[in-house]
């Protein structure tokens, strides 16, 4: 049975760094990790006006039941479709090569400690927290630099949507981890803390 390991923690947090590093650690070919990101519900089928009023940072943009049971899946060790998610199609696509159960995986993303449904599913519940002046820096960078976007409209965003949504629900989740980690991918006591974790739940045979 797969070990999961849950990394949430608001925009430019330093989620996947985090999530990178303990996959480094522990060994690709013992990981699989995913983004929930690629669980964002299908939008292409909307109209112009209603694709762009997609709140990416609420919980209703996610389809967490499709989650839950891929998760149930491969802990079962049943392999699950490979999905990936477009923000230029506003789609929810299916890539040819399926996920593979592994002994490890490491789910990332701002909300998976905040529906209670798939935090039953995570052995390992981690929240990284990272001032918000920082991860605002980070995220307009990466907007602004990777996504082409505008700063008006990264700003409008950030107001609209991800600062409200980052207050209401991002925030108050991480009462429900287990360990609250500062810095992220730069707290090596975490990172020892959580791969020693994870090794002995492996040699347990959890």
């Amino acid at each position: 049975m797969s070990i999961v390991v849950g990394i949430a923690g608001g925009t430019g947090s330093g989620k996947t760094s985090f999530a990178d590093e303990l996959l480094r650690r522990l060994g690709e070919a013992n990981c699989l990790p995913i983004a929930q990101d690629a669980y964002y519900k299908d939008g292409s089928a909307l109209a112009p006006a209603d694709r762009t009023a997609i709140n990416y940072d609420h919980p209703d943009a996610f389809d967490t039941s499709l989650l839950v049971q891929d998760l149930r899946d491969l802990k079962a060790g049943r392999p699950v479709p490979h999905l990936t998610y477009d923000h230029g199609t506003y789609s929810r696509q299916v890539r040819p090569d399926p996920l593979l159960p592994r002994p490890v995986v490491i789910l990332e993303g701002i909300l998976v400690l905040v529906e209670e449904p798939l935090r039953r599913l995570l052995d390992i519940k981690l929240f990284i927290d990272t001032d918000s002046d920082v991860r605002i820096l980070r995220r307009l960078r990466r907007d602004l630099k990777d996504r082409g976007r505008s700063y008006d409209s990264v700003e409008k965003q950030y107001l609209d949507s991800v600062r409200p949504m980052h207050l209401e629900f991002v925030e108050p989740s991480k009462r429900y981890a287990d360990l609250i980690i500062p810095e992220g991918a730069r707290n090596e006591v975490a990172l020892e803390a959580v791969v020693a974790r994870v090794r002995a739940m492996l040699a347990a045979g959890r």
